[in-house]
């Protein structure tokens, strides 16, 4: 069944002369006659009835009509709101991200917001883990995370800009100061540390036990706002991203010494789907916003 032998259908409906539709849509009477028989075959019930040069619709015609008119419009909606999403005037952006990556995420927003403001854009926090579930379910357009640059069968990921692993203290604790400290160290310090299942954890897990670190970890907890928020209170460290601490002016970021403590955030992509001019759009600037973070081996954002 093709989009337009269901056109010159409705056309025919309309007018109840074959000749004349084929007039109305520019092709043939027989080439009409021709379309409109083969998608009868296809139903196996005849559409309409031949009565000398008029034709009119049979029970199952009538019963077919506004199923085949509700096709067409829909095909033709698509078709104005494809035109539109190529011209981003409108459409729905999804995007997901981890808490370490935010306030890169708002800079951008805000400029891409400015620029197409007829774009609808939802946002959503989770885990990495959680986040490629839904990337490869199709639920997510893109999503950013510290994840390393990588493909695989489901997901196709670009680095955007690098952040080295750090202690996240309060201005007033008494390592604010410092312009590094050794992992070993954390021994000594009262943790705050994200639960299990977050991307970080999981990667610092990994850390200290190469280097058979055992933290003092004091709390764990679900929710990097939050964690952060105790943190402000000066009671404790946590460890993150150094590009946590952005746009938390009463905390420092330290950078902790030691091999491997750099990650990769990235922007990850459903693998071989068509990837949205506003998702392009978006991507294009978090890559400029992103030249503020991106850090070597030898510091921490600055």
């Amino acid at each position: 069944m093709e989009l337009r032998q269901l056109k010159y259908f409705i056309k025919a409906a309309e007018l109840q002369n074959f000749t004349d539709a084929a007039a109305a849509v520019f092709i043939t009477q027989s080439t009409l006659s021709q379309q409109i028989k083969q998608l009868e075959d296809e139903l196996q019930l005849p559409l309409f009835d031949r009565v000398a040069k008029r034709v009119r619709l049979t029970e199952a015609g009538k019963f077919f009509l506004p199923y085949a008119q509700k096709t067409i419009r829909e095909a033709e909606d698509g078709r104005d709101m494809l035109k539109d999403l190529m011209n981003l005037q409108s459409g729905t952006l999804t995007v997901g991200t981890t808490y370490g990556l935010t306030n890169l995420l708002t800079k951008a927003v805000l400029d891409f917001s400015a620029k197409y403001p007829d774009i609808k854009l939802q946002i959503g926090f989770g885990t990495t883990q959680d986040l490629i579930a839904q990337l490869e379910q199709g639920k997510l357009d893109m999503m950013l995370s510290f994840m390393p640059e990588q493909e695989t069968p489901s997901v196709q990921s670009e680095k955007i800009f690098s952040s080295c692993l750090a202690l996240i203290v309060h201005s007033g604790h008494p390592l604010a100061q410092m312009k590094q400290v050794n992992l070993r160290q954390l021994n000594e310090i009262p943790l705050l540390l994200p639960s299990a299942g977050y991307s970080i954890r999981n990667y610092l897990d990994s850390v200290l036990q190469k280097h058979h670190v055992m933290p003092n970890v004091k709390m764990e907890v679900n929710d990097i706002h939050m964690l952060l928020q105790l943190v402000d209170t000066g009671r404790w460290a946590t460890v993150l991203m150094g590009s946590s601490a952005f746009n938390h002016p009463g905390l420092q970021a330290v950078k902790i010494t030691g091999a491997g403590m750099t990650r990769e955030a990235t922007i990850a992509w459903p693998r071989n789907a068509y990837r949205k001019r506003s998702a392009l759009a978006l991507a294009k600037s978090l890559a400029a916003y992103a030249t503020d973070y991106h850090v070597n081996e030898k510091g921490v954002p600055a």
